[in-house]
């Protein structure tokens, strides 16, 4: 017997609709024909580090007390947009934030921070807390960004802010990877920025 489909002819979805489904992950995935696995993903990691992550894990060390972290947006300007913001400056690369995407009915909405330098691309979905369904909204970004740019690899993360998971699309296996590693903010902050680093390099 066929399986039922998931998403149906007509409909309209958001990336946002996929964090909302109760499908696990590759079910939603297999809808575009990708296979989803969970690995240790040996990721690229800079020897180049900025001369400002002293500073940067002290800013963040010092308010995070004074922050009540309840909110999506909080965690984001507080924890997220500190980070990116200098792995921009230091790639000297472009940040978009809700950057919009529409491939198609099925592949839509906004991308929370989209970073690319040359070739190298990066997706970042920053949610206020379930890491697992946000890496089901990221993995979908990443497809809709792969038919759009076209890279043989695209790397993406889910964030809760202090908590980061990284995931790894191939897109001529068709394959979305999600990493077993979670890096902690501030504690795995130059391990953290060294991969972003080297991903944007």
């Amino acid at each position: 017997m066929p399986k039922a489909k998931i998403l149906q002819e007509g409909q309209s979805y958001t990336f946002r609709s996929y964090f909302e489904m109760s499908y696990e992950a590759d079910e939603i995935l297999a809808e575009f024909d990708y296979s989803f696995t969970t690995a240790r993903l040996q990721l690229p990691k800079s020897t180049k580090q900025s001369d400002r992550l002293p500073y940067l894990q002290q800013q963040i060390e010092d308010v995070l007390p004074l922050v009540r972290l309840s909110s999506e947006t909080a965690r984001r300007e507080t924890l997220v947009a500190p980070i990116l913001l200098e792995v921009a400056r230091f790639c000297q690369c472009q940040i978009r934030i809700e950057y919009p995407l529409t491939v198609n009915n099925w592949l839509k909405g906004n991308l929370d921070y989209f970073l690319h330098n040359h070739s190298s691309l990066l997706v970042i979905e920053a949610k206020k807390d379930d890491l697992s369904r946000g890496f089901t909204q990221l993995a979908v970004e990443m497809i809709a960004l792969a038919q759009v740019e076209e890279p043989n690899i695209l790397y993406g993360a889910v964030t809760i802010g202090d908590v980061w998971r990284f995931g790894k699309l191939d897109s001529q296996k068709r394959r979305i990877t999600q990493d077993i590693t979670l890096y902690r903010v501030p504690d795995d902050l130059e391990q953290l920025t060294q991969i972003l680093i080297s991903i944007l390099g």
